[in-house]
């Protein structure tokens, strides 16, 4: 979505308040070097209003996999549930990482419904955090 509609102080609460990184699949904007966009939690087409508590900070492509959705099939249940909310729940009750830190592993239906949705373990991606881990920069330190 378009960041025109935010108002800068208001950008800069949910950037803070993100610690700079995807609600999604934490990457860093210090490490990418690119701004991350504002997600509306609960999309526009579905009402959901432009105010602090429905917004977070999601990186471009997590957000373009979201898109307009706010459920998706966890395929080991077969059942629809809503993805993962960064504002309301923590990433750690739904998500871990895998041994070498290069995959986010879903741990709840809607973690791995999120996982597949939002394709969070994207090839660029995962050569990317290959990379960080090699560095030091990840997985992210809370």
């Amino acid at each position: 979505m378009s960041d025109l509609r935010i108002p800068k102080a208001l950008r800069q609460k949910i950037t803070e308040q993100a610690r700079h990184r995807c609600g999604y699949c934490l990457t860093s904007e210090f490490v990418v070097g690119a701004p991350m966009e504002i997600d509306h939690l609960i999309p526009l087409s579905f009402g959901g209003p432009t105010e602090e508590n429905n917004l977070w900070l999601a990186c471009p492509l997590c957000n373009e996999h979201k898109s307009d959705r706010i459920a998706a099939l966890d395929a080991q249940t077969n059942a629809t549930v809503r993805l993962f909310n960064p504002r309301l729940e923590k990433w750690d009750d739904h998500f871990t990482w895998s041994e070498n830190a290069d995959r986010i592993l879903g741990i709840t239906p809607t973690g791995r419904a999120t996982v597949i949705a939002l394709n969070l373990n994207r090839p660029s991606l995962v050569r990317a955090r290959q990379a960080w881990v090699t560095v030091g920069w990840h997985p992210p330190k809370e």
